[in-house]
């Protein structure tokens, strides 16, 4: 995930491990070798249109409208269709209230259609407070999770690890973020709730408890899900 990051010196660019302490929980049972968290990306303000979100102070956000603001209306004084004027006046009408675009309450084909424009609100938007400086990691977390995503664990003898996933993505896609060779042969996952896992005491007791479920590529992912991808090699 590719976080662009403006009005926040505290964080540098490049690579940061955001460190969850569910993984710590999962890994505190099963005692790996190794423990990876999910790793966020951040980029400087010249990179947020490529960005997953944007995390900004107050006074960042509010030039961030501005700039929406300005290409909605210059884009609705040249349009002739009569599908995008609608759009764009819903856009300028929540812009003018000081809203971001990506909650502004627009259907998914809207959202979809969007996506050309580059308008920097429309993608996830997260407003840092002072006090979030004093957590980076923490903040971090936030950012993942106001950003659409979660993450789902494996856990063997070798390595206790957190995949990073978009919220309501399915374990065939899930399955994805460790290899594309699982994605191609997926057969099942097999999945334990994390809630589950910690309460029997790990992967043995929770099979033996019945808490482990064999699902499709369709089932949809739920945060801290321990999974076990099946796949033809």
């Amino acid at each position: 995930m590719k976080i662009s990051v403006i009005g926040l010196p505290e964080l540098n660019p490049g690579k940061h491990n955001v460190k969850d302490s569910r993984l710590d929980e999962v890994d505190s049972i099963t005692k790996a070798k190794k423990k990876t968290y999910v790793q966020a990306e951040v980029v400087e303000e010249a990179a947020a249109i490529d960005a997953d979100a944007i995390l900004v102070v107050k006074d960042s956000a509010s030039d961030l409208i501005l700039k929406d603001l300005e290409f909605v209306e210059t884009r609705l004084t040249r349009s002739t269709e009569e599908a995008e004027k609608a759009l764009f006046n819903k856009l300028k009408a929540a812009l003018e209230k000081e809203q971001f675009i990506f909650n502004a309450g627009l259907a998914e084909t809207e959202k979809k259609e969007l996506i050309k424009y580059g308008l920097l609100t429309a993608k996830p938007v997260i407003v840092a407070e002072a006090k979030d400086l004093e957590d980076k990691n923490a903040l971090l977390l936030r950012v993942l999770k106001e950003g659409g995503y979660i993450s789902f664990f494996t856990t063997g003898e070798k390595d206790t690890r957190a995949w990073l996933i978009r919220n309501g993505a399915n374990a065939w896609e899930a399955s994805g973020a460790i290899h594309s060779d699982i994605q191609q042969g997926f057969i099942r996952a097999e999945i334990i709730a994390f809630k589950d896992f910690m309460e029997c005491g790990g992967e043995n007791r929770a099979k033996q408890a019945g808490k482990m479920r064999l699902e499709s590529k369709e089932y949809i992912m739920q945060d801290c899900d321990l999974a076990n991808f099946r796949f033809n090699k």
